[in-house]
């Protein structure tokens, strides 16, 4: 079969469509139908494993972050949302029910519901503790039982995860076997559209689809991301300067993007560099003021450890320019800011530092908890009647390090700390961070090197004291 000599490639394309359509219409119906059916088996299973691992998810986590909240005491029992979770977990039980045809599989699900029950009796049980005010204890005793429930409800999804993918397969080879079958009956129309097609592509396409192709594939990768992508230039007159171009532009777009990220991250850096400058001085003339009065009072050797952990602190504080140091150098200067206020405020100031020694030698940003132990001395203990006492707790969490300040100053009224957490929390373009600045300086670096691996929280009680919480990811080695 030949096309008639048409001098228009717009009309030879046009007839070669219409022949090849007219030679497709033999068996379509077949085709169409066996495909539907077929499609809708399989994407109901795949629909099925798709709902099944995203309430795989809600299981491992929703119930027992609700419950955790509760008992963390972040909100009550009768605010939390654990029975919403509850609640939409078992209607996606119900919907997986009614679209699972597999006898086994709808075991599992009913197994899944009967745990699901379970879990919340743990919950209806968590209910009746906190409203006799059980002790903490006993409430993270029911947390730990609903946890584990609730590892198993994901255990018993997962399963159902896995006898779906097998269900799929198996579904995957019968279609396999109905397009044999289908590719059977339409071989002979399926040789001649070949044929033709071979024909047709030779004669109109061979110098213009393959660049076609390159050039949708480096706009397609373009458009997700792929700035480093670039395409051959095919040797076609139509076609070269537009693959140049869009070659340049992809190289232009990369490097204004590296060149904006380098520009914030340098005037974010700058910006916490000014902050840090401006609580410094403040520190670095008190205490030269203390060692003046304590050299005159004749107290020599208060002077010598006042001045030597002076010298310390100053050393990690420099560190020779380096953002990152080690937990035992950040602790190390913690004690000497502490040893320095110790002799100042000594008959108001006690602490005790207790740091898991695994710790010490993973990496940590500088300066991160000192301004946190500074403002629990001048917001906390200071304002406190008598002696006040600072605790720093570190120690490991899973893949992550956790360190406490905790205080028994005068601490906060629930209104005063909504006012803090606020501060340090706007927008430095629009608010002033106020009195708050070491607090406001310690998150902004958080987000801007810890990004949303590191949390920061505050808990405080009116005339009992502060508890200043920071978690940021365990890092072993230099960065």
């Amino acid at each position: 079969m030949t096309l008639p000599r048409i001098s228009s490639i717009a009309q030879k394309l046009r007839a070669s469509y219409m022949i090849i359509i007219a030679l497709m219409l033999i068996l379509p119906a077949t085709t169409i139908i066996s495909s539907i059916v077929q499609a809708s088996v399989y994407d109901r299973m795949i629909t099925n494993v798709s709902k099944a691992n995203a309430l795989n998810q809600v299981v491992k986590n929703g119930v027992s972050n609700a419950v955790w909240e509760i008992v963390a005491g972040n909100v009550s029992f009768t605010e939390g949302n654990q029975y919403n979770v509850i609640i939409s977990i078992k209607d996606e039980l119900a919907a997986l029910m009614n679209t699972t045809s597999s006898l086994e599989n709808r075991q599992l699900l009913e197994v899944t519901d009967r745990a699901l029950g379970t879990l919340t009796g743990y919950v209806d049980q968590l209910g009746d503790q906190m409203a006799i005010d059980a002790s903490v204890s006993e409430n993270e005793k029911i947390l730990e039982e609903i946890r584990g429930v609730s590892s198993l409800i994901a255990d018993i999804l997962q399963d159902f995860i896995v006898l779906e993918i097998e269900s799929s397969a198996r579904a995957n080879e019968r279609i396999k076997t109905t397009v044999w079958m289908l590719a059977a009956l339409q071989s002979l129309v399926l040789l001649c559209v070949t044929l033709f097609a071979v024909y047709a592509q030779r004669s109109v396409s061979r110098s213009i689809n393959n660049p076609i192709r390159e050039l949708e594939k480096l706009s397609s990768s373009i458009a997700a991301g792929d700035l480093d992508a670039r395409a051959v230039i095919p040797n076609v007159n139509e076609l070269d300067n537009l693959t140049k171009n869009l070659n340049f532009m992809a190289k232009q777009i990369r490097s204004l993007i590296d060149m904006n990220i380098r520009e914030q991250k340098n005037l974010q850096k700058s910006e916490m560099k000014a902050l840090q400058a401006q609580i410094t001085p403040h520190f670095l003339y008190n205490t030269f003021d203390t060692i003046i009065w304590l050299a005159e009072a004749g107290k020599s050797q208060q002077v010598i450890d006042i001045t030597r952990a002076f010298s310390s602190f100053f050393r990690v504080s420099l560190s020779r320019g380096k953002e990152w140091i080690t937990v035992e150098q950040e602790i190390e200067h913690i004690q000497s800011y502490l040893v320095i206020q110790k002799i100042r405020y000594r008959d108001i100031l006690d602490y005790s530092i207790e740091i898991d020694n695994n710790l010490f030698s993973n990496r940590i940003l500088k300066l991160l908890l000192q301004p946190l132990v500074e403002n629990a001395l001048y917001h906390g203990i200071k304002n406190k009647r008598g002696k006040g006492t600072i605790t720093i707790v570190g120690q490991r969490k899973e893949s992550s390090m956790v360190f406490t300040i905790t205080d028994n100053g005068c601490g906060m009224q629930s209104d005063r700390l909504r006012e803090v957490m606020e501060q340090i929390e706007a927008d430095p373009k629009n608010h002033e961070p106020g009195d708050v600045y070491g607090l406001f300086n310690v998150t902004r670096r958080l987000r801007l090197y810890y990004g949303e691996d590191a949390t920061f929280a505050i808990t405080s009680e009116w005339q009992k004291g502060t508890v200043v919480t920071l978690t940021v990811p365990e890092v072993a080695q230099d960065v």
